[in-house]
């Protein structure tokens, strides 16, 4: 039996960065191909009521995905399903290279989507399993923000390409995909299977030989424990999963919601001209913001959630409240947008990193998917609920929804673990060491 403690205590190894960049590939990947419907809506001629339909389109196959991909991880394995995810992803974007109609637009779209949903659920968990202690928040933070990267990726080459053929921007598109599974292909090749997922399967031998083809003739010393910082009385905090669900689910609404009505779906009803501009500016900004997760094994997990939270409810409040003015002066708009990017792209970083490590072991494919489904399933009434809203009754909504997520992130300052400052994945999900 490998003792899965130590194996949270493994040095980062050349291995690890190999696995490190496919995972942040992975996401950005992901992003890409979500952010791709709020671009390819310009791609047909379709009245305004079945774009609506292309952008809840990106949710709806995306959740599908998240919710076959969670019990396939936990039944299958983590890596087995990271390969699952790639072949609907190359399917999908060699339709995407032919879909001159509207019909293989979508089906192309529905495929990479569920690849999507899929790739970053399992993603997200085996991070947390497989990462040293050490480096398992910056290690989540800074995958994800390869999310922020994908959907400014996007925006450029749509911008870049937007006085081409409607044929010669989606092929390239296309191509971008391709090209990015291929190179995960090989990326993955020497990523293990997850050493804590097999043992508690009871798949002993099996998590020895991953242990011994991963780190080499030298694995004792390679997993030789390394002193680990002191629990604290937040981190030892017990919470049932009734209350983890709840919180879970209501943060990530919050954050899936209010995130996509101004990078997605803003644009669409407002500003149609400047959507790839305005996706670009979000994300951009965002990612760069996002560096912030380089600190996220020294910091307050519990804290950063609350105060990225406030801040980007603060924001979107303010937006909502002086639409009179930044309508008819741009450069405010602009201003708050930055401003609003990097707030929430603080709060995206951290909500989407307690997602996954606050569940046990054996359910933790499962939960993140039940959580991530319910949450990105409620973004798609929100698109038609806010589709004739004026821009400061839009905000409004939006700062309601940042509301909920607020309250939630309170209740979890207050009452939650202490997943953050380098405890380890057992500690943060409620399993002994």
């Amino acid at each position: 039996m490998v003792n899965v403690s130590r194996v949270g205590e493994a040095r980062w190894t050349g291995r690890t960065t190999w696995m490190f960049i496919s995972f942040a590939l992975g996401l950005l990947l992901e992003s890409y191909v979500f952010s791709l419907a709020s671009i390819a809506v310009y791609w047909v001629n379709i009245p305004k009521s079945l774009g609506e339909l292309l952008l809840a389109w990106a949710p709806i196959w995306l959740i599908i995905g998240i919710i076959i991909s969670g019990p396939v991880a936990d039944h299958l394995g983590r890596k087995v399903t990271l390969y699952i995810t790639l072949a609907f992803y190359a399917v999908g974007g060699v339709l995407l290279y032919f879909a001159s109609t509207y019909p293989l637009l979508l089906v192309s779209l529905a495929l990479m989507l569920m690849a999507g949903g899929g790739e970053m659920n399992s993603i997200m968990v085996a991070t947390h399993e497989l990462m040293p202690r050490k480096h398992r928040g910056k290690a989540m933070m800074m995958e994800i923000n390869a999310i922020n990267l994908g959907g400014l990726i996007l925006a450029l080459l749509a911008m870049s390409s937007a006085t081409s053929a409607v044929h010669a921007q989606r092929n390239i598109v296309a191509i971008a995909v391709v090209i990015v599974v291929v190179i995960l292909v090989f990326a993955r090749a020497s990523m293990p299977e997850s050493v804590i997922w097999l043992e508690k399967r009871g798949r002993h031998e099996k998590a020895m030989q991953q242990v011994r083809a991963y780190w080499g003739a030298d694995w004792e010393t390679a997993l030789a424990p390394e002193p680990a910082p002191p629990t604290t009385a937040a981190a030892n905090r017990q919470n049932s999963i009734a209350f983890r669900a709840v919180v879970v689910t209501l943060i990530a609404a919050a954050n899936t919601i209010g995130f996509g009505l101004v990078a997605y779906t803003f644009a669409f009803q407002y500003f149609p001209h400047l959507q790839p501009t305005i996706l670009a500016v979000f994300e951009g900004v965002g990612f760069a913001g996002g560096f912030i997760g380089l600190v996220a094994d020294s910091v307050s997990r519990r804290k950063l959630l609350f105060w990225s939270f406030f801040a980007t409810f603060v924001l979107t409040v303010i937006v909502g409240v002086t639409t009179g003015i930044w309508t008819h002066q741009m450069t405010l708009f602009w201003i708050l947008l930055v401003l609003l990017s990097i707030a929430n792209s603080v709060c995206y970083l951290t909500e989407d990193t307690v997602k996954p490590e606050v569940w046990p072991t054996e359910v933790r494919g499962t939960w993140t998917a039940v959580t991530r489904f319910l949450s990105i399933g409620l973004y798609i009434p929100a698109i038609y609920l806010t589709a004739h809203l004026s821009a400061s009754s839009y905000f409004l909504f939006n700062a309601g929804v940042w509301l909920v997520g607020l309250l939630a992130a309170t209740a979890w300052l207050i009452y939650g673990r202490e997943t953050g400052q380098g405890v380890s994945i057992a500690t943060a999900s409620g399993e002994t060491d």
